[in-house]
C-alpha cells in the first residue's frame, strides 16, 4: 500500500525565505514537513511555492493525489494582492475541488477563508506577537475533534498582524480571544473541510525568536519593544526556553505556559487533524 503523501503550501515569498533563514530560522514549510513527518511516520511530503510568481504548483490528478494539504503562515497580505497572493487563492480553490483535507496556520486560515469567499483585514487592534493569550473554545469548539484533548483555555505561539473581518460560508468559528474573534474556524467548501488556526501550533519557541529578529524593527515602532537590545534579549529568552522547556525562570518571567512549553499538547490540533481527517479521508479514497 502507498505511503501517504502530503503537499505543504509555502506562503512566503523567496525574499521572506531568504531573510528569515538569515535570522535563524528555517523555512516556515520544512518545519511543517518535518512536524508532518514526526506525527505520521512514513509520510511523503512535498512541498510548492506559490509565493514564488516562477514556481511550478501541483495541479489536476496530481493535486487529487495528496491525502493531506498543510499551509504555513506567510508575511504576506491578502488585501495587497498581486500574483503571489492570488495563486495561493487559486491554489487552495483547487485543493477544495479535489475534496482533500486541508488545514492552516496563521496565513494558512486567511488565505482558506478568502478562498471560500469570506474577507480578511488588518487588525485594528494591532499585532499579536509571541503567544496568543486566554485562547477560549466556542461550544462549537468544545465539540471539535481538532481539540480533542486540549484544555477549554490556552495560549499558543503566534505572530500575526491580520484577522478574519467576515467568515466564509460554511464558517464555524472553534476559538476566539480578546485580539481576534477568530483564532481557529472549520470551513466547508465544495466538499472539501479545512481546519485553521490563527495562530501556530507548529512552530518552537525558537522560530518565534528568529521572527522577532527579522521583523524587530517594525516591532519598535509599533511599542512591542524599546530598541534592538530588548529584541536581542526577548529573542534570546526563547531560544534558551527552546534548548530548555523546564527552565521556570523564563517560563514564569514571559508567562508562558504548559500548553505551549510541551510539544504535543502544543501541536495537538495538527495530530488530531490526521487523525481525524486524513486518515479516514485515505481509508475512504482505499489508500490506507
Amino acid at each position: 500500500m502507498a505511503s501517504p503523501h502530503l503537499l505543504v503550501i509555502e506562503g512566503n515569498s523567496p525574499q521572506t525565505l531568504a531573510e528569515h533563514v538569515a535570522a535563524g530560522g528555517v523555512p516556515a514549510s520544512q518545519g511543517y514537513s518535518d512536524l508532518l513527518r514526526e506525527l505520521m511516520p512514513g509520510a511523503v511530503v512535498d512541498i510548492c511555492y506559490p509565493g514564488d510568481p516562477a514556481a511550478h504548483l501541483p495541479e489536476g490528478e496530481s493535486l487529487a493525489g495528496y491525502d493531506g494539504v498543510a499551509i504555513t503562515g506567510s508575511s504576506l497580505h491578502i488585501y495587497d494582492g498581486g500574483p503571489s497572493v492570488a495563486r495561493q487563492v487559486e491554489l487552495v480553490r483547487a485543493v477544495f475541488d479535489t475534496g482533500t483535507p486541508v488545514f492552516g496556520s496563521c496565513w494558512g486560515l486567511q488565505v482558506i477563508t478568502v478562498a471560500a469567499g469570506g474577507v480578511v483585514r488588518r487588525n485594528p487592534k494591532g499585532r499579536e506577537l509571541g503567544f496568543g493569550r486566554s485562547i477560549r473554545l466556542t461550544d462549537a469548539g468544545r465539540r471539535h475533534t481538532m481539540y480533542a484533548g486540549k484544555p477549554d483555555v490556552f495560549n499558543a505561539p503566534t505572530v500575526h498582524l491580520d484577522e478574519v473581518e467576515t467568515l466564509a460560508p460554511g464558517m464555524a468559528v472553534l476559538a476566539t480571544n480578546g485580539v481576534s474573534e477568530v483564532q481557529s474556524a472549520e470551513i466547508r467548501c465544495n466538499g472539501s473541510v479545512a481546519w485553521g488556526v490563527q495562530y501556530h501550533p507548529e512552530y518552537p519557541l525558537r522560530e518565534l525568536a528568529a521572527i522577532v529578529r527579522r521583523i524587530g524593527t517594525r516591532l519598535i515602532g509599533e511599542g512591542f519593544f524599546a530598541d534592538n537590545s530588548d529584541i536581542a534579549t526577548f529573542a534570546g529568552d526563547l531560544d534558551m526556553l527552546d534548548r530548555n522547556p523546564d527552565d521556570k525562570r523564563l517560563a514564569w518571567r514571559h508567562g508562558i505556559s504548559k500548553n505551549v512549553l510541551e510539544k504535543k499538547m502544543r501541536c495537538i490540533e495538527v495530530a488530531n487533524w490526521i487523525e481525524f481527517q486524513v486518515l479516514p479521508m485515505r481509508v475512504k479514497r482505499g489508500r490506507g
